[in-house]
């Protein structure tokens, strides 16, 4: 329940691996916000690409009660499979 502030970050890199630098910087960001009490969620919604950490935030009840409502209402699985909860 606070600010979602968005930050640009510059810096020198190697040239050639600039998407494997992200993900490195992203994942340590990410573990480190998490590990800090903060919330991967964002108001674009989760997501694949922030899953991982989605899962380590959410309280264990919660994630049940999604699991379960998911199943009751999308039985087959068609509807974005894999997005907040395993299909």
């Amino acid at each position: 329940d606070g600010p979602a502030p968005y930050y640009t970050v510059l810096a020198p890199g190697r040239r050639g691996s600039e998407l494997e630098q992200w993900d490195e910087i992203k994942a340590a960001v990410s573990d480190e916000l998490i590990s800090l009490g903060g919330t991967i969620t964002h108001h674009h919604a989760v997501g694949r690409y922030h899953r991982q950490w989605y899962d380590r935030q959410r309280p264990e009840g919660f994630a049940r009660a999604l699991i379960a409502a998911k199943r009751a209402l999308d039985p087959n699985a068609i509807l974005n499979p894999g997005v907040l909860v395993d299909p």
